[in-house]
């Protein structure tokens, strides 16, 4: 009561009252009513650009209604009122918040997230009981070393941001156990974050690191480990020892070997879609015994071990986008819910078993089991009644698959023979890739009026021949993995639908491209486009699919938000600076929605 007395005594509050008023525009007071008796306060959304006083000193000054009800009912004892523990101001326009953020020593959780704040003030260090903080989609560059005082922190959400490095003694938040720093620009992951022994998720997606330290094996009970959309080359053979790890994302990086797994007996998930992963072996699947999903796609894959029946508990398996041309049959005794082989150059199973989806080509694979090793077999067997060269072309393929196939020969020309065999044979596809071919074979346009898909990827062709240009029925054209840096004009009486040139030396987008109408996909990652052409691109109203991912785009024309047709635009891997990954991850819509909104006016 003598506080109470004080009070009526002088009106020491004029400033106060003053400060209740402009408070209540923007924190009713019934919300800060409601605050002292639940110790929580949600003001998210409310176009805030600072923080009101009233706010942070919620627990030390004497409340409004003290002047207003004398009558001292039970449920009006504000004395007996509860510290705030639980303070949500996400979703306003906060750029700064000042030190008085002291004055809630007990909170428990404080969300700032999606503000513009730039810093975080030092006054932090005295949120002694803080276990959640959410700073994430803000515009921090970097954290305050009293960070590291907060000793009782569990969950650390700083996505979104603009961080570059971790403050030195981060380590001593030994309490930490989901941490999240994705979406930012690190460079570097610091050695003492195996310090961090509670860490149970960390996630390092969308930064720009180059590796991983071999330390990150110490954290003992991370179960969830994601570092997606980095530049990793290779991974810390030490990471196969962390016991507990259950997820591990390595999706969009330069990894080129598979790491193997020894002691990650309780891995459930891997995925490292999207690098460059040559080969998958017996020795990267003998420990996954916990698997349930393997994601494999858009790698370089050339083939599926048979020990892929190791992986007794595997549920789903990726594998699009890769260069297999044939499964191990044993993959039939595998109970997968959800196969993936789009986009493989596949020669042993038929498109239209592929195209009916995963358990038919799993019955498929079974069937092919029971069979004769004879019948397995592409290649005839030589008899007398074989001239020796016929031995060597595949009459399986040209007569079932109506496929002319001479791949992976490692030769600079295709024989005469395989071209013979094919006579009186219809034939809808040519597969010569993984050789040494330096110009596309002549006679190939002798199956003019049949072919409608060519494969030439993995040779070693600087120049397309007018001979291809003659194949009237044309429609897929795989190019990629060649020395191509330019496309003849004569490509433009092509109806083509699809084309890969990704891995070439192109420095622009062929100009012959924007002629071709009939365009659905154009691929043509990992060259040196430094420029593509908006106004020619609306032009193409069927392209829906257009991947320009690692090359050497510094800006992005903002009129490409034009091109409404497009369904997938991929971009990733290029130095421009906007639009930022944010914007990239949310998909093609949102990005293409995002350049529109750049367009001059």
């Amino acid at each position: 009561m003598s506080r109470l007395k004080g009070v009526s005594q002088r009106d020491t509050r004029a400033g106060f009252k003053a400060e209740q008023r402009d408070c209540g525009a923007s924190v009713p007071q019934g919300l800060l009513k409601a605050a002292r008796k639940s110790g929580q306060l949600n003001l998210s959304g409310r176009n805030l650009s600072e923080v009101p006083q009233c706010v942070w000193r919620i627990n030390t000054d004497i409340p409004e209604e003290a002047n207003q009800n004398l009558s001292f009912s039970a449920a009006e004892r504000w004395w007996e009122q509860t510290d705030l523990t639980k303070l949500i101001i996400s979703n306003n326009k906060l750029q700064s918040l000042t030190d008085d953020l002291r004055l809630l020593p007990a909170l428990t959780v404080l969300d700032i997230h999606d503000n513009q704040l730039t810093s975080l003030p030092s006054a932090i260090r005295e949120l002694e009981n803080l276990q959640k903080l959410n700073v994430s989609h803000n515009k921090l560059k970097m954290l305050p070393e009293e960070i590291i005082n907060l000793r009782n922190l569990k969950g650390l959400y700083l996505q979104h941001n603009e961080l570059t490095c971790i403050p030195e003694g981060f380590e001593q938040l030994f309490n930490l156990e989901d941490l999240d720093l994705s979406n930012n620009h690190l460079t570097t992951v610091p050695a003492s974050f195996s310090s961090l022994s509670s860490l149970v998720r960390l996630n390092l997606s969308s930064n720009q690191l180059k590796s991983l330290p071999a330390e990150i094996s110490g954290l003992k009970r991370l179960k969830h480990l994601d570092c997606n959309s980095n530049l990793l080359e290779t991974i810390p053979s030490e990471l196969a020892a962390m016991e507990s790890l259950e997820l591990l994302y390595l999706r969009r990086n330069k990894l080129r070997f598979l790491p193997e797994f020894p002691s990650c007996k309780l891995l459930k998930e891997l995925h490292v879609g999207e690098n460059q992963i040559e080969m998958l072996g017996a020795e990267h699947l003998k420990h996954l015994s916990s698997i349930i999903v393997l994601d494999l796609r858009d790698n370089k894959l050339k083939s599926v071990p048979d020990e892929i029946t190791f992986l007794q508990s595997l549920e789903r398996l990726d594998l699009s986008n890769n260069d297999i041309s044939s499964l191990p049959y044993s993959l039939g005794k595998l109970h997968l819910k959800f196969l993936a082989l789009e986009g493989n150059p596949m020669r042993t199973i038929r498109r239209d078993i592929i195209n009916k989806g995963t358990q038919e080509v799993l019955k498929y694979l079974r069937s092919k089991i029971k069979e004769d090793e004879a019948s397995q077999r592409d290649f005839v067997t030589d008899t007398a009644m074989t001239l020796p060269s016929e031995s060597r072309v595949n009459m399986h393929a040209i007569i079932t698959l109506k496929i002319l196939d001479y791949s992976d020969k490692q030769t600079t020309l295709i024989p005469d023979e395989v071209f013979d065999a094919a006579k009186s044979n219809i034939i809808t596809s040519i597969n010569f890739s993984k050789n040494l071919l330096c110009e596309i074979p002549k006679r190939i346009v002798e199956l003019k009026e049949m072919v409608s898909d060519v494969n030439l990827s993995f040779n070693k062709l600087s120049f397309i021949s007018l001979e291809l240009c003659m194949l009237q029925k044309l429609t897929v054209l795989d190019l990629r993995n060649n020395f191509l840096s330019s496309l003849p004009e004569e490509m433009e009486s092509l109806r083509l639908q699809t084309i890969n040139l990704s891995f070439n030396r192109f420095k622009i987008l062929p100009e012959v491209l924007y002629c071709i109408a009939t365009l659905e996909t154009i691929l043509i990652s990992n060259n040196q486009v430094g420029s593509v052409d908006p106004a020619k691109l609306k032009t193409m109203e069927n392209l829906i699919t257009l991947d320009l991912q690692n090359n050497d785009l510094l800006q992005i024309p903002p009129e490409l938000g034009h091109c409404v047709n497009l369904r997938t635009l991929l971009l990733d891997g290029n130095p421009f600076r906007v639009p930022r990954a944010a914007i990239l991850m949310k998909g093609t819509a949102a990005v293409l929605e995002y350049l529109r909104d750049r367009i001059p006016t």
